[in-house]
């Protein structure tokens, strides 16, 4: 192998800086790292929530670690198919990749996904699909696995347009004036944010689902897979809302903490009776307050993409929102 000296059965040394970095490559549904992780991992690349992802073929694990400081500095996971033949980044989940920890050299980056590459191919994969996380999440590590990636032989086959509230700004402060007209209206009538007790998922799952159905959509997961979600990661799902003065549902949403940084705003909705309120305004006011309580970073407001392109109308909402652009790149070879 031409990047790597082999000095155990799963330790790949990388020709750098005397032998410091080194990749670990493990394989099956255990994918918990050896040495303590140097970053706040996202939770979608965490071994309980890689668990889940119930891939037909092998699952394969990249650890990259720097055996000086004795951390692990960096990870990869790849889930075959039933052939063997193509492997995906993530199976199921918004986004897989490569999280790095800041500030992690250049060629380090690209020796660690050259590793990666060359034990696939050796593996017998011969297309692989890598998804990876919003820009705004770690724009310099962004950068860096971009460059690798391309340099490497692959393709940017899809880009998707998302948007991010940053939390050290006033909420309102980056609104629209017809958005915080709309704010100030449900204020008026009363209307307030909660956070909801998972017991009421199954009555919450029926609400978004008929808010879905209204604009012709579906919910991406059926409601035993999100009470499992919400059972094994009660520190990273919660469930808000909106009530009118009587106490009724108008907006809901189940939110994510991706990490210590980032709060994910993954199933908004509301009736289209109430868009004369636009009471997920309010629910984005309730959110970016928690997250900025919490100590986060951003609010992830998401993707604006149908099938055919870009969702306009959306991108137009989360930009009155006061939304800042970034792009969530999916990559080929």
């Amino acid at each position: 192998m031409d990047s790597a000296a082999t000095s155990a059965p799963n330790l790949l040394l990388l020709p750098l800086e005397e032998g410091r970095y080194a990749v670990r490559f493990l394989r099956g549904v255990e994918a918990t790292p050896t040495r303590p992780l140097a970053y706040d991992p996202f939770l979608y690349l965490t071994p309980a929530h890689l668990a889940l992802q119930q891939a037909p073929g092998e699952r394969l694990h990249f650890y990259l670690e720097d055996q000086r400081a004795n951390q692990t500095v960096g990870q990869f996971h790849a889930f075959l198919d039933a052939a063997g033949r193509e492997a995906h980044s993530p199976w199921q989940a918004p986004f897989g990749s490569a999280q790095l920890m800041p500030g992690i050299p250049a060629d380090v980056v690209a020796g660690f996904l050259t590793v990666v590459d060359t034990q696939l191919a050796q593996q017998g994969v011969q297309r692989l699909q890598v998804r990876s996380y919003p820009l705004d999440y770690d724009e310099a590590g962004s950068a860096l696995l971009t460059q690798a990636l391309t340099q490497l032989g692959f393709r940017i086959t899809q880009t998707e347009l998302n948007n991010h509230l940053p939390l050290q700004d006033e909420f309102v402060a980056r609104l629209h004036p017809s958005e915080r007209r709309r704010l100030r209206k449900c204020e008026r009538h009363g209307f307030q944010f909660e956070q909801e007790p998972p017991l009421l998922l199954p009555l919450a799952y029926e609400f978004l689902s008929r808010c879905r159905q209204e604009k012709g959509q579906q919910l991406s997961l059926p409601l035993e897979r999100l009470q499992e979600l919400f059972r094994l990661f009660p520190q990273h799902y919660f469930l808000f809302s909106v009530r009118n003065a009587a106490g009724e549902w108008v907006a809901l949403t189940v939110a994510i903490r991706v990490n210590s940084e980032v709060l994910y705003n993954f199933y908004p909705a509301s009736p289209l009776a109430y868009n004369a309120f636009s009471p997920v305004v309010l629910l984005n006011a309730g959110l970016h307050a928690f997250g900025k309580a919490s100590g986060m970073r951003l609010l992830d407001l998401g993707t604006s993409m149908l099938p055919e392109g870009p969702n306009y109308s959306l991108l137009q909402f989360k930009r009155h929102l006061g939304g800042v652009l970034s792009l969530k790149l999916t990559f080929e070879k």
